[in-house]
């Protein structure tokens, strides 16, 4: 199982001008993650353009650090999937499996912004950007992982 993760909205919220409040929802993740040990985590957010993957590992708790493998790549550098171009974070998701030789994993994203995704995408669990990872999307994160 793979989770591809934003981080603006999802592990703290959007916009976040106070610095104390970064990462402010990522115990929460890391708490159900640790319950579900076989999801390997895959940066989808825009912090992947200008950090490395070394970098952003750096930002989560060891036992989940060692979980984050990878970096969806820019939609421009996959256009092969101009079907799903409009939505920018689904294409690279997709551009991501693609490349990675193992298409059919399941797989759910973490982000704030459906409008990146195809409508009605079910493997994507909302967050509410002034929020981050609350409770509800916890709810909602749980239910998929136990179903996939």
């Amino acid at each position: 199982m793979i989770l591809f993760l934003d981080i603006d909205g999802v592990l703290h919220p959007e916009p976040c001008y106070d610095k104390s409040k970064l990462f402010l929802c990522l115990p929460r993740l890391e708490h159900v993650l640790r319950e579900f040990n076989l999801v390997q985590i895959v940066i989808s957010s825009t912090w992947r353009e200008t950090r490395s993957l070394s970098d952003l590992r750096e930002f989560f708790s060891p036992d989940i650090a060692e979980r984050v493998f990878g970096v969806t790549p820019n939609w421009r550098d996959v256009p092969e999937l101009v079907e799903i171009i409009g939505y920018q974070r689904h294409a690279e998701i997709e551009g991501w499996l693609r490349q990675s030789g193992s298409p059919w994993q399941p797989w759910v994203a973490i982000d704030d912004k459906p409008y990146l995704f195809r409508p009605f995408l079910k493997n994507l669990v909302k967050t509410n950007s002034s929020a981050g990872f609350d409770t509800a999307a916890e709810k909602v994160l749980r239910k998929k992982l136990i179903c996939l």
